[in-house]
């Protein structure tokens, strides 16, 4: 976790250089402030640093400890190899994402094509939460 903490440390000094920079040479250039660009990059630096910040005192709260990966000669066998059940046969996600950008396209082009998507949505959803109680996995 302690590896974390420092990439998070460094990206949050990473963004904030260069919104420093960026609004710096905006202004050298002449321009007036440009709020996206120079907003998105001081937030993400708050944001790289909230989460190192979260990262830290979980870290310190659990009495420092090291994690497999922060070991130096640890293997890849030494994590938790349970992080979860992963269907690779599955193609409900990719439903699920069809389905979900159908809704988005409904939010960039008209709203009536929300109304549209949200059965496919359902379906989607419902598909994926049951495959293991039909058909050669049912139980």
């Amino acid at each position: 976790m302690k590896s974390n903490v420092v990439i998070l440390i460094l990206l949050g000094a990473y963004f904030l250089l260069s919104g420093v920079v960026y609004i710096v040479w905006n202004i050298l250039a002449g321009n007036e402030f440009e709020a996206t660009g120079s907003i998105g990059l001081l937030l993400s630096a708050i944001l790289a640093g909230f989460i190192a910040f979260f990262l830290n005192m979980v870290n310190r709260s659990q009495g420092g400890i090291l994690l497999p990966e922060d070991e130096p000669s640890a293997d890849i066998d030494d994590a938790d190899p349970n992080i979860g059940h992963f269907s690779p046969w599955s193609w409900w996600p990719l439903v699920l994402g069809f389905a979900i950008g159908l809704a988005f396209l409904g939010l960039a082009v008209g709203f009536w094509i929300i109304f549209l998507a949200i059965p496919f949505v359902l379906v989607a959803i419902t598909g994926w939460t049951y495959e293991y109680y039909r058909g050669n996995f049912g139980r």
